[in-house]
């Protein structure tokens, strides 16, 4: 009884198009009251604050700072020169250069709308005077930008590690695997079917121009190299390497590309604060909701339930990935995690999967989730980018989803297939 006021409420708000924070609240707040647990409104304020009393929670507002600072300091037009040349034999040269620099810059950023925003904004642009379709650009730009929150570091990694109480270094080292498929995957994907628009590139580029736009996207490459090249050499932690990511970007765009001056930086900071006040408030909201499911003991029953219908893990992940998917159809990635998180973990117990495996399951899929209509953020700023209609990029971009959700059940079953532990 409990559990239908408690989601029927959060449903119906989310339906009228309450943002998702305030719904975590009212739904809350109203059925403590409903069900008579009155002397629980006391810990909503509580709760939110303990939340948001974390070392760990830092890192987010500094990657989405460092990740804007490089998005306006020309850090990604250089790395974009340079793989332009690099990658000039692929068929589909440009949208392959759209998948690797998301990439690149998901490993600095850790946030897809940036990354598309980035990369896309450069790539999407000059695909549409080579000959691409606008809406294919979008698709492209849209899809590569799912990397972001993928390749580590992350900022829905560090939400996922702080909801389950797990190492944020275990989750930076295992997003690498199911962030290197995608690229795979996509470069592939995009090799065969954007041949047509760009052919390879047969130019025989003299030795100088190679290390000309290698030079210049030293500075770019090495960011991620120091960042996680710290955070695995116990030089400093996850937190501290988004700090050290924003000084790095600041420096470089300041001092040596001299593209950011105090009038962008001002900007830079405005809609870094809210991003991360929009993140954050989303985050403290949300333990009150966690905590009051637990106090009544509703995952146990939700994940109870669904082990009685599906009697093997095979039917059991499959359910996951299609609840997670569908989801994202409504939900933004944070959402999804600090609701899914308490209700996942002990199917994810009982089925003998790791809390890093189901986390990079989780992330995975809500990363997808930023492609499908309605709550689509990537396809927002993609279409934002080319001028083009959601519906239009919608039909281009059904063959990506395909694709990502395909990666998404090999890297989920294969494991499993092979009776290797995940």
């Amino acid at each position: 009884m409990t559990a239908g006021i408690l989601f029927g409420i959060l449903f119906l708000m989310l339906f009228v198009g309450v943002p998702i924070a305030i719904c975590l609240g009212i739904a809350t707040a109203v059925t403590m009251i409903v069900s008579g647990n009155l002397h629980y409104l006391a810990a909503i304020p509580t709760r939110m604050f303990t939340q948001l009393d974390s070392s760990t929670l830092m890192a987010v507002p500094f990657f989405i700072l460092a990740g804007n600072i490089m998005a306006e300091g020309g850090i990604s037009a250089r790395l974009i020169g340079f793989l332009e040349l690099l990658l000039k034999r692929l068929p589909g040269r440009l949208a392959c250069i759209s998948v690797v620099g998301s990439g690149f810059f998901g490993a600095i950023s850790g946030s897809n709308p940036a990354t598309v925003a980035a990369i896309g904004g450069i790539t999407a642009p000059r695909m549409i005077q080579k000959g691409y379709p606008p809406e294919k650009a979008a698709a492209i730009a849209a899809s590569s930008g799912t990397l972001g929150v993928v390749i580590p570091p992350s900022i829905p990694m560090v939400t996922y590690a702080v909801t389950a109480g797990v190492s944020v270094v275990s989750m930076f080292a295992g997003g690498w695997i199911p962030g290197i498929m995608l690229i795979i995957g996509l470069c592939i994907t995009n090799a065969i079917t954007c041949r047509q628009y760009d052919s390879v590139d047969t130019t025989k580029y003299p030795l100088k121009e190679y290390l000309t736009r290698f030079k210049d996207a030293t500075l770019a490459l090495l960011m991620p190299i120091i960042i996680l090249g710290g955070i695995y050499a116990g030089i400093f932690t996850p937190t501290e390497s988004a700090s050290v990511a924003c000084i790095y970007a600041l420096i470089v765009s300041f001092f040596v590309y001299k593209e950011l001056d105090l009038k962008k930086l001002y900007k830079i900071l405005v809609d870094s604060c809210v991003s991360s006040a929009v993140v954050l408030f989303v985050v403290s909201m949300s333990q009150p909701f966690a905590w009051f499911m637990t106090s009544e003991n509703i995952p146990t029953m939700i994940s109870t339930a669904v082990m009685s219908i599906f009697s093997n893990r095979f039917a059991m992940l499959l359910a996951m990935n299609l609840l997670l998917l569908f989801l994202g159809c409504f939900l933004e990635t944070q959402s999804i995690i600090l609701l899914v998180t308490p209700i996942l973990l002990p199917m994810a117990s009982y089925i003998g999967l790791s809390e890093i495996a189901l986390g990079l399951i989780i992330i995975v899929n809500t990363s997808i989730g930023m492609i499908t209509p309605p709550m689509a953020v990537n396809l927002f700023v993609a279409t934002g980018i080319t001028k083009t209609s959601i519906g239009a990029v919608s039909k281009k971009i059904v063959l990506y989803l395909v694709v990502e959700f395909a990666i998404l059940l090999l890297y989920t079953y294969v494991p499993l297939l092979l009776n290797i532990p995940i």
